[in-house]
């Protein structure tokens, strides 16, 4: 497990952005805590990794946001999201073997996702400062691990 802090939405951002550069097909990031931790600002952050263009925002009512880039990118939020079935019906798996996924309140769905997502969770450590818990079954835990301790 690698634990991670930050003191502002621009250090999340940053954050996202070295997890975003390392993200290929397939890879689903599976993002946890609570409301206003800061899953859509670390989102943020890992689509400019990805070289996304686009301002990226939850997409609490559409439930999945597409996104081009040279590798695709797909936002989903599971926060309406009632059951599994709901967001299959949505097309969820259709994106899991060509693009990149960032599942938020990924708790709520974690049937559907693969057993090599990178979890993260997010705890608020007082009213600016978050701490981030990243592991999981997928090399990109140790490839950010030594990122971090690089930059």
């Amino acid at each position: 497990m690698v634990v991670v802090r930050t003191k502002s939405v621009e250090e999340t951002e940053k954050l996202g952005s070295i997890i975003g550069k390392f993200l290929r097909p397939k890879d689903v990031v599976a993002l946890v805590g609570e409301l206003g931790a800061g899953k859509t600002a670390l989102t943020r952050g890992i689509a400019k990794g990805m070289g996304i263009k686009e301002y990226v925002v939850s997409p609490t009512f559409t439930i999945i946001n597409f996104y081009k880039g040279v590798v695709p990118f797909v936002h989903v939020d599971a926060y309406r999201v009632e059951s599994e079935e709901e967001l299959e019906e949505a097309g969820f798996s259709d994106f899991l073997d060509e693009c990149a996924v960032v599942v938020e309140w990924a708790d709520k769905v974690k049937n559907l996702l693969p057993e090599s997502s990178l979890w993260i969770e997010i705890y608020y450590v007082d009213t600016i400062e978050r701490e981030f818990r990243i592991y999981g079954k997928t090399p990109l835990v140790s490839i950010i691990q030594k990122e971090l301790m690089q930059s």
